[in-house]
């Protein structure tokens, strides 16, 4: 197979997500100079778009092509960057279960890492043990619409707790920047079509799903982990790890049961910070990480539609397209740099404490981003040594003042704390909305999110957001709502592993994993690092 880039087509030109057949066979056939029966087939590997200002808005293909005379037609285009032999992006299993299986592997934590590490161990005949705290995801999402329209908050089955992992509550983003050069990510996006997504994220440059197809996804991987010998418990929550001189020797559930297991695989998302403290006492080594504090910020979504597609703009594109998106970065005058993160287009911003007494804000949207509202963090970078010197923990004793702050601005009923994005940037207090309705429930309280951060938090966002809108014409919209606080952007903690076994660096037998390992932020990462932690196991329980 010939891999072809850079093939351009005009979007207008193409139905709907791609072009037809014919069009795509007819560039192949100019690119390369070959004959009708000289190409005997190809597939779409990826379809992005090229939507610069200076031209007409195209599709940008990557296709794999089935030729005849291949030899001599790479030593053709040997000068030639965007012809090249095809990759091979088949998932290759690193090893088996021996036949007589003497232990079995337990994972931590049932999110995007502990469904892919559980995945491959169940696929090579390790029949691993899963211990989720929180419940099964249609259970889990009943108890998160409760917080969402009662303001009752079950600590241990919400947005960030039970299965699926906080990203089931999100948009789906299923694209990274991570280095994937063993093409574990092309692994994660095969499986989650045969759990029921659609085939076009195969290919679509920046693929989502959206939560209500997460949920029936993760359903059928759970079903398919337990056919191959799997073992799932819901409602089973880590209390303690038993170490023996520094070695894993089993798990302690929160009912006395003790699980014992030489190789555990921790992969409980980045706001397990009860798990966090008891590592820590334990002596295993964690350190602090940066992260990044800040508000969700809300638009009308046809504003940012506009403004990004620009004179292209028109109701067709947006059927194509679909609702617009944006990645900003600005570096404040006082040192600190303010991004958005987490952009979700036609989405909403939700409640996602796991807390009492906290309020945290993350964003979410469905397959059709189609709500009335585009939001996104707009948070600014933080470190340890400069914004919570300490111990490990710090980190995380931080991102709970900053979340009771809120609790206790928003009213102290879980309703966040808002400010129209006019009042911000005058530091006055908002007494009334505009034409934004703030998308958070249970509700929004609107004051003076002056106090909500720390200062040099709230100065660099107050200067991000007119730098933002030179981008975007309209960012700054005095209408548009600030909502507090997003805090939870990645881990506070890294749990440092060696980069050959992938195990702590000072407990043998324990495989951290995921981002609340700190090593991953987001879906797909988070799955690739499972992946890769699988098989470190596999390599290790197959040679014992």
């Amino acid at each position: 197979m010939i891999r072809l880039t850079e093939i351009k087509l005009p979007i207008e030109k193409a139905p709907s997500l791609v072009h037809q057949s014919d069009e795509i066979k007819a560039a192949i056939l100019k690119k390369l100079g070959i004959a009708e029966n000289d190409l005997l087939r190809f597939e779409i590997f990826k379809r992005g778009v090229d939507a610069r200002k200076s031209h007409a808005i195209l599709y940008v293909y990557s296709i794999d092509a089935e030729v005849r005379n291949e030899a001599t037609l790479l030593e053709k285009f040997r000068k030639d960057p965007h012809v090249n032999p095809s990759p091979d992006t088949s998932y290759k299993f690193v090893a088996g279960a021996p036949s007589t299986l003497q232990e079995r592997p337990v994972i931590v934590g049932f999110g995007p890492a502990g469904i892919f590490a559980a995945l491959i161990l169940a696929q090579s005949g390790f029949r691993p043990i899963v211990l989720e705290r929180g419940k099964a995801v249609r259970e889990r999402t009943k108890d998160t619409w409760g917080l969402w329209r009662k303001s009752t908050l079950n600590p241990e089955s919400n947005v960030q707790f039970g299965e699926g992992g906080a990203g089931t509550f999100s948009d789906g983003k299923l694209y990274s920047q991570i280095k994937d050069p063993k093409h574990y990510g092309r692994k994660v996006l095969q499986e989650f079509v045969k759990a029921g997504a659609p085939e076009e994220i195969l290919y679509v440059s920046h693929p989502h799903i959206g939560t209500f197809r997460l949920v029936g996804m993760v359903e059928e991987m759970r079903n398919t982990i337990i056919q191959l010998g799997g073992e799932i418990r819901f409602q089973s929550r880590m209390e303690d790890i038993e170490l023996d001189h520094g070695e894993v020797s089993a798990v302690l559930l929160q009912n006395g049961e003790r699980i014992p297991t030489r190789h555990l695989v921790l992969a409980v998302g980045h706001s397990a910070r009860d798990t966090f403290e008891m590592i820590h006492k334990r002596g295993i080594y964690i350190e602090a990480k940066p992260f990044s504090i800040g508000f969700r910020i809300e638009h009308p979504q046809s504003l940012i539609d506009r403004a990004r597609y620009g004179k292209s703009y028109s109701e067709e594109l947006l059927t194509k397209l679909g609702a617009a998106d944006y990645k900003l970065v600005h570096h404040a005058s006082n040192g600190r740099s303010v991004y958005s993160f987490c952009m979700c287009p036609g989405g909403t911003v939700v409640a996602a404490t796991s807390e009492e007494g906290r309020v945290v804000t993350n964003g979410m949207s469905q397959y059709s981003r189609n709500e009335r509202n585009a939001n996104a963090g707009i948070v600014v970078g933080i470190t340890p040594e400069t914004d919570y010197p300490g111990d490990p923990l710090a980190g995380m004793r931080f991102q709970r003042e900053l979340e009771s702050r809120a609790y206790v601005l928003g009213g102290s009923n879980y309703s966040a704390p808002g400010q129209l994005i006019g009042d911000f940037l005058a530091n006055r207090a908002s007494t009334q909305l505009g034409e934004v309705t703030p998308s958070y429930t249970p509700g929004v309280h609107l004051t003076n999110l002056n106090t909500v951060l720390p200062e040099y938090a709230i100065t660099a966002i107050r200067e991000a957001i007119p730098a933002f809108a030179r981008q975007i014409k309209g960012f700054d919209l005095a209408d548009g709502v600030l909502t507090g606080v997003e805090t939870r952007t990645s881990s506070p903690i890294r749990i440092k592993r060696d980069d050959i076994n992938l195990q702590s660096i000072n407990t043998r037998g324990l495989y951290p994993t995921g981002e609340g390992a700190g090593y991953a932020g987001g879906i797909l990462s988070a799955a690739v690092d499972g992946i890769r932690v699988a098989e470190a196991v596999a390599g290790c329980m197959s040679k014992e």
